[in-house]
């Protein structure tokens, strides 16, 4: 007998070890929650009723010493009581689905636990993201553009801002000198927040007012690099938004991409709500392809779980010279360009998870006909509901695009309280904005399991929720 090893069997095991029996019944316990929470959500409310108060005594617990095993996966039901649920009600945020064909890919993504910074660390991820990127890129009429997903849209503007501002007023050594950022004043606030944290400064981003539709004024911002260029500043970018928060405005890209090319700026199109529409409604996108940069969320117009951004753009070479700085330990030892390509000397991240996959399974599982006919379907419960409104002469319609995010508000009833009653009410989520100093109801559809009914059904408990309210 070979006293050198011991038989399984007598073997103890190690902290963290999950017998095969006992894991094959976590997963059919994880896989009858998934599916029956699915099957329910049509079933719950619109939004949870909880307070900061409950969720802090329910799950504000003491790590254990020991463990609670199996009992662990009892909580979901708890916490998903007290969660926002993805259903077709929900009209808040420009915030997609959740497809659950990309969630099982996150567990498999999870399961396979891939650092996908570079090809040596995850040969098939990198390749798997490589060609989603070419997908994207491909879906929004941009083909040949490279890029990598991130975290979101904020990480993705983060990105593109850092690169242009090494393409036009290199830091990355001497630090940061300051340079001009343009963008429409409806423009998402993560483009303050880069233009912070990229070291220019948000003194040095021009807010560019807005047409009627609520697009950047060219002639404003023509006005302005002429301003700054006559007092001796220095301008390195425009962010052209194509789907802003409030209303889906998507700004003149065309004539935005020749100014750019005129005044030698970068051109960044922060596309994170609107973008992906391009597969139902290309024409809405003209000009795109011109942009150095654009960002994108798949978790919105895609229905991906979070988290799911991309950054797209044309030049490989400032993306390196932006992002690369590495030490040896990540040194790559063979020579074969495919295999020494690392997606940390090209974006922020060195620790990246395996996001491609989810995408690479939903986008395979379903085909592009039907998050084509998914997206065409928002846009036309959005021109729905545009209708419905005008339909009330109680109602006021305040904005009314292209793309998928409408603005209400009741003539008569203070809005602000209206909306407090009409998310109590919890049978449709809205969420609000503001326009040209009013308040607004804000619906927004990137719902892939919304339906007609759900549609009307917005209005019903406007006028609902009005009733309720005094005078």
């Amino acid at each position: 007998m070979d006293h050198a090893r011991q038989d399984d069997s007598d073997r103890q095991p190690r902290a963290l070890d999950i017998s095969g029996t006992e894991l094959a019944g976590l997963l059919d316990t994880a896989a009858r929650l998934a599916a029956e929470y699915w099957a329910g959500l049509d079933a719950r409310p619109a939004c949870p009723v909880s307070t900061a108060g409950e969720t802090t005594s329910l799950f504000a617990r003491p790590w254990a010493e020991d463990g609670r095993g199996a009992a662990v996966l009892d909580d979901f039901t708890t916490i998903a009581a007290h969660s926002r649920p993805s259903g077709g009600r929900f009209f808040g945020y420009v915030f997609g689905s959740g497809e659950p064909v990309g969630a099982l890919g996150d567990l498999l993504a999870s399961v396979l636990n891939q650092n996908v910074g570079a090809w040596r660390s995850a040969p098939a991820a990198v390749a798997v993201e490589q060609a989603v990127i070419g997908w994207l890129g491909e879906a929004i009429g941009c083909p040949g553009f490279t890029g990598s997903l991130c975290g979101g849209g904020s990480s993705a503007n983060l990105m593109a801002l850092a690169m242009a501002r090494e393409a036009k007023l290199p830091a990355n050594e001497d630090g940061a000198r300051p340079g001009i950022v343009y963008a429409s004043e409806q423009v998402h606030m993560s483009v303050p927040k880069a233009v912070a944290l990229i070291g220019l400064g948000r003194r040095n981003l021009r807010l560019i007012p807005v047409d009627a539709e609520r697009r950047m004024r060219l002639d404003a911002l023509e006005a302005a690099i002429a301003e700054d260029r006559a007092a001796g500043r220095t301008p390195i970018a425009i962010v052209a938004t194509a789907g802003t928060v409030a209303t889906g405005a998507i700004d003149p890209l065309p004539a935005i991409a020749a100014i750019a090319q005129r005044e030698d700026l970068w051109m960044h199109v922060d596309g994170a709500f609107g973008v992906l529409a391009a597969l139902a409604a290309p024409e809405l996108f003209e000009g795109l392809s011109l942009a150095d940069s654009v960002s994108l969320d798949a978790h919105k117009w895609l229905y991906q779980p979070v988290d799911c951004g991309c950054l797209l753009h044309r030049h490989a070479d400032v993306a390196r010279k932006t992002f690369s700085h590495s030490g040896d330990y990540v040194r790559a030892l063979n020579t074969d360009p495919g295999e020494t390509f690392a997606y940390f000397d090209e974006s922020l991240e060195l620790s990246r998870r395996f996001r491609a996959l989810k995408l690479w399974m939903s986008l395979g599982y379903h085909g592009r006909a039907a998050f084509r006919a998914a997206i065409a379907r928002d846009l036309a419960h959005a021109r729905l509901l545009e209708r419905a409104v005008a339909a009330r002469p109680e109602l006021e319609l305040m904005s009314a695009g292209s793309l998928s995010a409408v603005c209400f508000r009741h003539r008569e009833r203070d809005n602000e309280a209206l909306l407090r009653r009409l998310l109590a009410r919890r049978r449709v989520y809205l969420s609000n904005a503001t326009l040209d100093g009013r308040f607004a109801l804000r619906a927004c559809f990137v719902n892939h399991r919304t339906t007609e009914d759900d549609v009307h059904e917005i209005v019903a408990e406007v006028i609902a929720a009005a009733g309720e309210l005094n005078g």
